[in-house]
């Protein structure tokens, strides 16, 4: 039997090219060597305002890149978080186990909350590492590929499991972290000290996977560089660093061939290239999403929720005689 993995985006914001190469490349990858669960993890979307009509809209989008990039339905389950209430139940019953000075410590919540206004949070914002530790124990998840940025999630969901096993006997799975090193942190195209992120403020942070030609080189042509003039892949050349690690995760070339490749030209040569390079990736992933029609992801997902579902009543209602409920 393979390791079961689980893993989710949100469907707010625009995916960009940070999410796909940061985890959906990789998970395509790893449906082949492990018993794999994506989700749209509409749930934690709403921790933060969304408009309804946008949500709808961006819940099919997600699952048709999913599936665009190649994640298929009869290696991997597919579904929305949402249509299995078994998420929200767990999570409920992790609450109770939680204690609110690891919830103030994540990271996450600090940066978000800054940015809103602590007053004005919400208490699910609060409350979201103990959603994705339900996400992932819910399904005896044994290895979560997730970014550096996670990782503070992973720990307190490893926290939550360990603490239950030990209150109630052996319930859940103790889950792994998996980090693959490239493409783990793209960052933003504007700012090269921070990750590309789909709900910045300026579209020119990020490549969304749904740009046309035209912005994918407007925004390319703008993208931060460092200065001098030589095409070289250092760490004293973050922004630089940070385009050629797109160019080569795209062609999947090293770092170093990409600076050979570019050994005694100008900026905009190399800028020319990688902007090339990104369309030449996005336009047929683009046919691909447009060519899949919302009935269609939609039995998809309805099919994937059916898979899973036994698997979480399973757990949950394992997890409920341990409390002492009655079901």
């Amino acid at each position: 039997m393979n390791k079961r993995i689980f893993s989710g985006i949100q469907p707010s914001g625009n995916l960009h090219l940070g999410n796909y190469l940061g985890a959906i490349k990789n998970w395509v990858k790893l449906q082949d060597e492990f018993d794999s669960i994506f989700c749209v993890v509409d749930l934690h979307a709403i921790t933060v305002p969304q408009d309804p009509e946008a949500l709808k809209k961006k819940t099919l989008e997600i699952a048709k890149i999913y599936l665009a990039s190649g994640i298929d339905p009869k290696k991997s389950a597919i579904f929305i978080q949402s249509h299995i209430p078994e998420h929200s139940e767990l999570a409920w019953i992790l609450n109770t186990i939680a204690k609110i000075p690891e919830l103030e410590k994540m990271t996450q919540f600090k940066d978000k909350s800054q940015k809103e206004g602590r007053e004005s949070s919400s208490v699910g914002l609060f409350d979201y590492p103990v959603l994705m530790a339900a996400d992932i124990l819910l399904y005896n998840t044994e290895v979560v590929p997730v970014g550096e940025d996670q990782l503070q999630h992973i720990e307190i969901t490893r926290t939550l499991a360990n603490r239950f096993n030990k209150k109630f006997g052996e319930t859940f799975i103790v889950p792994e972290h998996f980090i693959k090193k490239e493409g783990m942190r793209i960052m933003a195209l504007d700012d090269p000290t921070k990750k590309m992120s789909k709900s910045a403020k300026s579209e020119y942070n990020y490549i969304a996977l749904t740009d046309s030609e035209e912005v994918i080189r407007k925004k390319i042509k703008k993208a931060v560089t460092d200065s001098g003039s030589e095409i070289v892949y250092r760490d004293d050349k973050p922004a630089l660093k940070n385009l050629i690690n797109i160019y080569s995760l795209l062609l999947e070339k090293t770092p170093q061939d990409i600076e050979k490749m570019y050994a005694g030209k100008q900026y905009s040569d190399f800028k020319t290239g990688l902007a090339d390079t990104i369309v030449n990736f996005l336009q047929p992933l683009q046919e691909k999403i447009n060519a899949i029609s919302d009935a269609k992801v939609l039995e998809i997902l309805q099919a994937g929720a059916a898979k899973v579902r036994p698997l979480a009543q399973q757990k949950l209602n394992e997890v409920k005689k341990k409390l002492g409920f009655i079901i």
